[in-house]
């Protein structure tokens, strides 16, 4: 196989370069499913990067080794008779943790020193394990965003799709789009999801392009879906001639990254979440802004037995739970 028109030599390159994509994926993807840990010496891939903070990891305490895969094994949906059904993350949530904004008394530590529990400490009890997703335009924040509210929840890694896609395959975003297409990208960034939703205690950060599939939108409704919502106007400002945005490389990239907007926005707006950012909001502000509205969305989404428990109360009945 290969493109119309390659030569049988072309043909052979465009197969072999194929193959071992498929390969690396598949190394990251079974480093991943057995718990994390790389071996050193037979790791062909340096993972120190920022896509999967094996060093940051391991020296707070969170990882095991210098080379480490994040991500936790778990269960996004559950086996049963026909086949697979995927669980609805409210169904999870624990709501046994206050909101700490509307009860900041649980922040306190020490009332001698004024001490605070960081309220992002407090998002992992009570997400239950449920994956958080940032979705958006390029340039919106997703990557450092994320970062940092994984950090400061401390008991969830961090993980970008498009850190990990490089990885994977050896090649920069933009030698992909130039090899491939877009479409290549995307059958590669489909299958780099494909694995990351099956883990649970993330913060994903994901491409611009990636609710386009249909599929793809259907595994990130595993999860919790955070979309950083900000005016191209914005964005053309902060990545403004950035070689690495390959579908921005046109005479007006502002007016192709409106056309982009246009395509998404709706799937956008199916996020569980939609934070507005302004151009004075730096990347902290965000990342409060967020911690603070998923809080708020699980107040705002009880679990099943809640609802079931309420229900009985109303009718007058007892509950034992």
């Amino acid at each position: 196989a290969g493109r119309a028109g390659s030569s049988w030599r072309q043909a052979k390159e465009v197969y072999a370069r194929a193959t071992t994509m498929r390969a690396n994926i598949s190394f990251l993807l079974a480093a991943l499913s057995v718990g994390g840990t790389l071996v050193d010496a037979f790791s062909p891939y340096e993972l120190k990067g920022s896509a999967l903070r094996g060093p940051d990891l391991a020296e707070s305490g969170r990882g095991r080794a210098p080379f480490v895969a994040v991500g936790r094994p778990g269960v996004s949906s559950r086996l049963f008779a026909g086949g697979f059904e995927w669980e609805d993350p409210a169904e999870s949530f624990d709501q046994g943790v206050d909101n700490p904004f509307e009860n900041p008394d649980i922040l306190k530590v020490d009332d001698g020193e004024g001490m605070k529990i960081d309220p992002a400490r407090l998002l992992g009890p009570r997400l239950q394990g449920s994956n958080l997703y940032f979705i958006g335009m390029m340039g919106s924040g997703k990557s450092a965003v994320g970062d940092i509210v994984a950090r400061r929840m401390g008991t969830y890694n961090f993980l970008d799709t498009d850190s990990i896609i490089e990885k994977a395959t050896g090649m920069t975003i933009p030698e992909i789009f130039e090899a491939e297409g877009e479409e290549g990208f995307r059958q590669v960034e489909g299958q780099i999801l494909d694995s990351v939703h099956a883990y649970v205690r993330c913060v994903v950060s994901t491409g611009g392009g990636i609710v386009c599939r249909l599929q793809n939108w259907a595994k990130l409704q595993t999860g919790l879906v955070v979309w950083l919502d900000v005016d191209p106007e914005v964005i053309i400002k902060r990545i403004e001639g950035d070689e690495n945005r390959p579908l921005l490389q046109t005479d007006d990239p502002l007016k192709k990254l409106k056309d982009l907007l246009g395509e998404r926005e709706e799937r956008y707006a199916q996020a569980d979440l939609r934070i507005e950012v302004t151009e004075d909001m730096d990347e902290d502000a965000v990342a409060n802004m967020v911690i603070k509205e998923l809080h708020y969305f699980i107040d705002e989404n009880p679990p099943a037995w809640k609802k079931a428990k309420a229900k009985a109360q109303a009718d007058g009945l007892d509950w034992v739970k």
